[in-house]
């Protein structure tokens, strides 16, 4: 074989390795840049998740807090109207004991007005709930049976239908 045909297959053979080394660095690059622009990708979508993430914690907490308020307010009506309650029955149990001594009154006054034959017997303790749950036993006494209007021996209220 002649010098400048081995020199030839050699000049060739440098020329393909310089080639594929090329080829390989250009997609070893393009590789990279690839890469490189994927992990952009993602830190962009984790800042937006992130961000969001942080939007829907915020809105949770406000509604949590507006939850704890509700409820607090709720709690407090409910005591509102407990102490209410209270008082009221404290009221009608304070008009049962006034009721009873104008009664005993009238009894001292004019016995038979009070012996009229209409009585009932409610309880003396009406409204007044320690009395009866440490007794026992609930005091009754009587009381005469009135009517507001005697054409309505009904009691003269409204009916419920």
């Amino acid at each position: 074989m002649k010098t400048w045909v081995i020199v030839l297959i050699v000049v060739v053979a440098v020329i393909v390795i310089v080639a594929v080394a090329l080829a390989l660095a250009r997609r070893s690059r393009a590789g990279q840049i690839r890469k490189q622009e994927q992990a952009r990708q993602h830190l962009e979508e984790a800042h937006i998740r992130g961000a969001r993430a942080e939007q829907e914690q915020a809105l949770a907490e406000e509604q949590a807090a507006r939850a704890r308020r509700e409820r607090a307010e709720v709690q407090e009506r409910t005591a509102l109207a407990e102490q209410e309650a209270r008082e009221r029955a404290a009221r009608a149990g304070e008009e049962h004991a006034a009721a009873a001594d104008l009664r005993a009154k009238a009894e001292k006054l004019a016995p038979d007005v009070a012996a009229d034959g209409y009585r009932h017997r409610a309880p003396e303790n009406f409204g007044n709930q320690d009395d009866a749950t440490t007794t026992g036993t609930a005091d009754t006494r009587e009381y005469p049976r009135t009517t507001a209007d005697p054409d309505y021996p009904e009691g003269g209220g409204s009916t419920r239908r």
